[in-house]
């Protein structure tokens, strides 16, 4: 402290006139006049002074109300010396000191950081001596603890040019809005949850390490993993346990990673990990396993031990792709072939899984358009008695035969029409035009045939949708001997109440209902008794070996005994040769259906065959 700064802080008198100066309280001089002018003339004059100082102690009482009244913002008033002549009580809540603590004391000693104090001290000396205004600005300023608070701080200067200038600061603060900001750009860059980097941070991370690598000429594998079933958690546990798997998963990522590693949180259950340093197939095999570790040990959910998994997708560099954005996508595709395999499962990216991922979604971009246009058909494929060879039922197969290219297999586009939601309205085509197919053959003669139609799962999940195909039946005249339908196993056995029903109530009428690929779906036989079916179709994997293979044979002998002790109709699926159809006969199948007798036909070919059909007991060609 100086010699001169020493001298004014010990001045009294001096501090007590910059205060009364900043008060407010003006000497009021009033001229003196001769008795003589009367008693009325002083008494109105001394009304008119007193009048004047009221009205200025007023307004004076005013401002300092308005000042004290201004929660988040701190005003202080500093003499020349730069001490406190006035601190409001908003101050006092900015930066911890009271009035009394801070009155006489030096502003660089109370909220001015050690860094900022030469400049400060030559602003205010340059503003004073020179008239170089300080301009306003964002600042970070000291509170009472040390903790730098954020403000945007004005300075105005009184009494300019004279001998006791004052300066006063007005301090707006900036926290809660900084404190915002900084939670904005955290939410920008970062997951809320595990505070891991999100997918555009992790992009640009990744991006970096592809040039490292591109320079070093490393490899590098990108990992995308995706926890199996996450939705069920929640669904049976709750989110917070759902975040709690996320949170630990999270803690073991982190814990067996490398420096040079990256790891991302992208999705609700879904991370993306990259690892440099990846140029062989054992290394691959080395950080799949890596994360594979993650799972072994059991999560700790709702106070138990369970097992979880993951299915993952990996995408090498610069194999599979150059940038950040191409590993992603690839380890995506890759991931999502992986869990159409099932819990836990990895799949390497291949070109073959993006060019099918493109010609599906080329494909299903098309397939309205291809309704709309009439590109679908019903072709129909006979069954036929397996003693006889009389042809009893037709099963109606669809086709998509496109106006340019190729014709399409169902395989490929009816998961596309499930999974856009426009199978609804292709089942809805598919059993109005067997409805008008079997009403032209009823009107030829053909009254001995049924057709049956596929009803996939998915169908199934519109509340009305066995309703509307006994709608459609009644509207075309038809009963119930005349339309059957093929449900898989799987599909029954997840159908709700209102879905079995309707079943019911199907079976009940006359309906025949069958059970498609037999044998491929959950394995359990007891459901057999507690669904409305009406016959069984054994899958063509069973048969096509069944001739050599033993436990093929038994599964087929088996599924042929139980349907027909249970009183259900038994079909076989897939006859190709004379030797699978001589073995079924053996076993008593009751139908068969195959190319050794037929291939799936349009209904112009079966008019045919139905007006001039000859049985045999060798087989029919067409």
């Amino acid at each position: 402290m100086t010699a001169s700064n020493s001298r004014h802080h010990r001045d009294p008198e001096r501090l007590k006139e910059n205060r009364r100066e900043f008060s407010g309280a003006p000497v009021l001089k009033v001229s003196k006049t001769p008795l003589t002018d009367g008693i009325d003339s002083r008494d109105a004059g001394m009304e008119e002074v007193e009048l004047v100082r009221r009205q200025y102690l007023e307004s004076e009482q005013r401002f300092r109300a308005l000042l004290e009244s201004l929660p988040k913002v701190a005003v202080q008033g500093y003499d020349r010396d730069r001490r406190v002549i006035y601190w409001n009580e908003g101050s006092t809540r900015l930066y911890g000191y009271t009035a009394e603590e801070a009155q006489g004391e030096l502003l660089e000693d109370l909220i001015i950081p050690a860094f900022m104090r030469d400049e400060v001290i030559q602003a205010h000396s340059a503003w004073i001596k020179e008239g170089v205004d300080i301009p306003a600005d964002e600042l970070e300023l000291k509170h009472k603890t040390g903790e730098l608070i954020s403000v945007f701080s004005q300075h105005l200067m009184l009494n300019e040019h004279t001998d006791s200038p004052l300066m006063f600061c007005v301090d707006v603060d900036l926290s809660d809005q900084k404190r915002a900001h900084r939670d904005l750009e955290f939410a920008t860059h970062f997951d809320r949850l595990t505070h891991l980097p999100n997918r555009q941070t992790f992009e640009v991370d990744l991006d970096s390490q592809l040039d490292s690598c591109r320079r070093q000429d490393n490899g590098l594998a990108t990992i995308y993993l995706d926890i199996d079933h996450f939705v069920e958690i929640n669904d049976a546990l709750g989110y917070d346990q759902g975040d709690s798997l996320l949170v630990e998963l999270t803690r073991r990522l982190r814990e067996c990673k490398r420096v040079t590693d990256l790891v991302s949180r992208v999705s609700s259950d879904e991370f993306v990990l990259a690892f440099p340093g990846v140029h062989s197939a054992p290394d691959v095999r080395r950080v799949v396993r890596h994360v594979q570790n993650v799972f072994r040990e059991p999560f700790v959910l709702d106070g138990r031990e369970r097992q979880v998994t993951a299915c993952l997708g990996v995408a090498l560099f610069p194999e599979n792709g150059e940038s950040s954005r191409e590993l992603i996508r690839n380890a995506d595709v890759a991931k999502n072939r992986a869990k159409l395999e099932g819990r836990g499962a990895v799949r390497l990216f291949q070109q073959k899984l993006h060019d099918d991922l493109v010609r599906q979604h080329h494909l299903s971009a098309r397939l309205e358009e291809a309704l709309d246009n009439g590109e679908f058909s019903l072709h129909y494929q006979p069954q036929v008695a397996a003693a006889s060879g009389r042809i009893e039922n037709l099963e109606a197969l669809l086709r998509w035969e496109p106006a340019e290219g190729p014709t399409i297999s169902p395989a490929e586009f009816i998961p596309l029409a499930e999974r856009s939601g426009l199978i609804h309205r292709l089942g809805d085509w598919v059993i109005e035009e067997a409805c008008r197919q079997q009403v032209k053959w009823r009107a030829k003669g053909f009254h001995e045939h049924r057709i049956d139609i596929n009803v996939s799962g998915r169908q199934l999940v519109r509340p009305d949708a066995l309703k509307n195909f006994e709608d459609s039946l009644q509207r075309h005249g038809l009963f119930p001997r005349d339309i059957g339908i093929e449900l898989t196993e799987n599909v029954l056995i997840e159908a709700d109440e209102t879905v079995l029903e309707d079943l019911r109530r199907l079976y009940h009428r006359g309906f025949r209902i069958a059970i498609d690929d037999f044998g491929t779906g959950y394995s359990s036989l007891s459901y057999l008794k507690h669904f409305p079916v009406t016959a069984l179709k054994i899958d063509r994997s069973f048969i096509h070996d069944a001739p050599t293979q033993p436990k093929d044979r038994a599964i087929m002998e088996g599924a042929i005994f139980i349907g027909h002790r249970l009183g259900l109709e038994v079909v076989a699926e897939g006859v190709e040769n004379a030797e699978q159809l001589s073995l079924l006969r053996e076993m008593h199948c009751d139908l068969v259906q195959g190319f050794f007798f037929y291939r799936p036909m349009p209904a112009k070919e079966i008019d045919s065959l139905l007006g001039s059909f000859v049985p045999s007991h060798e087989g029919l060609s067409s």
